[in-house]
């Protein structure tokens, strides 16, 4: 069984123009970091003009499809039934897309079915990550 999801989603980006523009983004979820969801925007549709990854909780994304979460730099909420607004704040300003909410359903139910809700403390690696982290303090 693989260790990694990734979902293809469309994008809506919330824009002033009155056109929403379609941009493509991934939704990635790795069983060895199983408390976190990553979402990554290409180069062409980013402000500058590289690859954009946001990382942040797979629980915010689960509630973020009933009720509005989040407090800090990723914000999750829904848009009526059939859409998720997903903010993403930075320094340089803050990004909103839409994506459809069936899409981040069948992504978080792909998840699930590799890392049960309750479960995630099982795929932790301390020594890996105590590793990692000594690696990259030097």
């Amino acid at each position: 069984m693989s260790t990694v999801i990734e979902q293809a989603v469309e994008a809506r980006l919330v824009a002033a123009a009155p056109r929403m523009p379609t941009i493509p983004a991934t939704l990635h979820y790795d069983r060895r970091d199983p408390f976190a969801v990553r979402m990554s925007f290409p180069a062409p549709a980013t402000l500058e003009g590289v690859e954009v990854h946001w990382t942040f909780a797979r629980e915010l994304l689960a509630q973020g499809v009933e009720q509005a979460v989040g407090d800090g730099d990723v914000r999750v909420r829904p848009y009526g039934y059939e859409r998720t607004v997903l903010e993403f704040h930075a320094p340089e300003g803050t990004a909103i897309v839409h994506v459809r909410t069936g899409d981040v359903r069948r992504f978080l139910h792909r998840s699930t079915v590799l890392v049960p809700v309750g479960q995630e403390h099982r795929h932790v690696d301390l020594d890996r990550d105590l590793a990692d982290l000594m690696r990259d303090a030097c």
